[in-house]
């Protein structure tokens, strides 16, 4: 494997089995179904797509909080796909994770400092001296200061924002090389949101970390990643650089996200929005061919029949579409 790439991720399928009773057989929830694709060091992607559509679940696989179908997760060229949980003990240490919710994310009964120092215990790392002064370091960092203000208190004593720096300072407490933040700001405040952003943006670039921003919201991610991956019903429908996907974007979907983004302008906001029509569908039996053709404004008979390839229609910008097929 190139020594740049940090995370490799080979056809990854995600499938939940659900049964109505014992006696029938049972059905499965595809929720990632068959994903592809490199995360260098120091690299971020932001995976966007509708309520729904599997970024989460991939995001959570990727930690190996859920346990995956079929393909590979390989780590700095260490497959730890069907690692068990004692051999991701390691794994653990690498990687971060910033959760939706702040307010589930800490436990209310243990103060700022014990939720900070409670990975450190678990993982056995430093004295009680060398544990403080990390402490202190990541509450600086996240910019909860002045730091004795706030040790000593519990998460129901701090606003949404500062519970959600809290989160992210246990995230990056151990330094991993690895962070993937789930909906990070989708709960707070407009007014705190691109405080928040700015703030995992800049540790981000700090310590050089790669990291995966999973949102719904393609509003969010312009100054903030290097790419962009959306994903629909399951697959990742397009992948390009940032700036590329934005000005120049492919799939009838990634149109769609783009347009439901609001417009200051009033001007733009009195034209007609091309949102297609319908609803993500339903992954226990997914449409055939393009899972989008039911919603696509431009379905052929091709899109019902079969799926699409993952085509390079310009350099690093790769869509599955069969309005860029090239046969």
């Amino acid at each position: 494997m190139n020594n740049s790439i940090l995370l490799k991720i080979e056809n990854l399928k995600v499938w939940f089995e659900i049964r109505k009773n014992i006696l029938t057989p049972p059905m499965y929830v595809k929720a990632v179904d068959g994903i592809s694709f490199d995360l260098k060091k120091g690299e971020s992607i932001s995976l966007v797509g509708e309520s729904g559509s599997g970024k989460t679940t991939l995001g959570r696989t990727i930690l190996r909080l859920y346990e995956p179908t079929d393909g590979n997760i390989i780590f700095e060229d260490k497959d730890i796909t069907k690692l068990d949980f004692k051999s991701l003990s390691w794994y653990r240490k690498e990687t971060g994770f910033i959760q939706q919710d702040p307010f589930g994310a800490l436990a209310p009964h243990f103060t700022i400092y014990k939720i900070l120092e409670e990975p450190l215990l678990i993982n056995k790392i430093g004295t009680p001296a060398e544990r403080r002064d990390m402490i202190l370091k990541a509450l600086e960092e996240v910019k909860l200061t002045p730091v004795s203000d706030f040790i000593g208190k519990y998460p129901h004593m701090l606003s949404g924002g500062q519970m959600q720096r809290v989160v992210i300072a246990r995230a990056l407490i151990m330094r991993p090389k690895l962070v993937i933040a789930d909906e990070p700001v989708s709960m707070l405040d407009a007014s705190v949101r691109i405080e928040i952003l700015d703030l995992l943006r800049d540790l981000q670039e700090k310590h050089h970390m790669s990291m995966i921003y999973i949102t719904h919201d393609l509003a969010t991610v312009r100054a903030f990643t290097n790419w962009i991956f959306i994903m629909y019903a399951g697959n990742l429908v397009e992948r390009a650089k940032t700036e590329e996907l934005i000005e120049n974007p492919l799939h009838p979907y990634t149109k769609a996200l783009l347009e439901a983004i609001p417009d200051p302008d009033p001007e733009n906001r009195r034209r007609m929005r091309k949102v297609p029509e319908g609803e993500p569908p339903n992954l226990i039996n997914p449409p055939t061919g393009c899972r989008f053709h039911p919603r696509c404004q431009y379905v052929m008979d091709i899109c019902k029949e079969a799926i699409p390839e993952d085509i390079e229609v310009e350099k690093e910008h790769w869509v599955r579409c069969w309005l860029y097929s090239k046969g």
